[in-house]
């Protein structure tokens, strides 16, 4: 059953008054009974949730300093000077080195979007597609549906380019307050156990991400007493309930 139902997300308030909780608490309340198990397990591993040093170490840091690196030579002001000086190898270089240094993607699929993007017209349209995905006007499912063919232009070698991790880990570390990233295995196994009608296809369309962000802000709500400071720290809650390392 979905958590997105509100007689389900209702089932513990019935015989409570708001006045007698907190904001916090009343938020709490409304947890499927889902959900309030996928919050015990993340806090088995982590007590302090999203402030915990292990939590840190092993999930927020990492990415958050990749947030850090792109905003230091790809922010918008950065970013819209090099493609008037028509440097998008550039762009390109320094996005997958930030990518690089992270273990969001696997092996095989940095070296797709790497080898996709070594001829100059294929660095451009890149740099242009994902500039204007990040910070140019217009709705954003139709700069959604504009990145996906973007990346689906891209040349494939060996593997395919066109992914959801690929299509997704750019945006989620140049603006992890408003983008996620899309491990699709873990996330639909994460959304599951949630209680999440997850609407996931295969091949990336809007429709997918938009469901994601709506996952993600269910999320967001039901955690708010625990202080989730961005998408990191949702995708991070996501990949614990998901992955096999936990």
């Amino acid at each position: 059953m979905s958590a997105k139902n509100s007689s389900v997300r209702s089932w513990s308030v019935a015989n409570l008054s708001d006045s007698a909780l907190s904001k916090p608490q009343r938020l709490r309340a409304l947890e499927s009974p889902a959900a309030a198990r996928c919050r015990r397990k993340f806090l088995r591993f982590f007590p302090q949730a999203f402030r915990d040093p292990t939590y840190l170490h092993w999930e927020r840091n990492y990415k958050w300093n990749a947030h850090l690196q792109w905003n230091e030579v790809l922010n918008f002001t950065a970013y819209r000077g090099l493609l008037e000086r028509r440097k998008f190898s550039e762009i390109a270089s320094h996005a997958l080195k930030i990518e690089s240094r992270t273990n969001l993607l696997f092996s095989f699929e940095k070296m797709a979007i790497r080898d996709a993007l070594k001829s100059g017209p294929r660095s451009r349209s890149f740099a242009t597609g994902l500039f204007d995905f990040l910070y140019g006007n217009g709705r954003i499912d139709a700069r959604f549906e504009t990145w996906i063919e973007v990346v689906a232009s891209l040349p494939r070698k060996q593997t395919r380019v066109l992914t959801w991790p690929v299509l997704t880990v750019f945006p989620f570390i140049a603006a992890p307050e408003t983008h996620i990233f899309l491990k699709p295995n873990v996330t639909r196994i994460a959304a599951e156990q949630y209680g999440f009608d997850f609407e996931y296809q295969s091949r990336p369309v809007w429709k997918t991400y938009a469901s994601l962000l709506s996952f993600a802000e269910t999320v967001r709500r039901n955690l708010v007493d625990l202080r989730p400071r961005d998408m990191i720290d949702i995708q991070s809650f996501i990949w614990t309930l998901g992955s096999d390392e936990y």
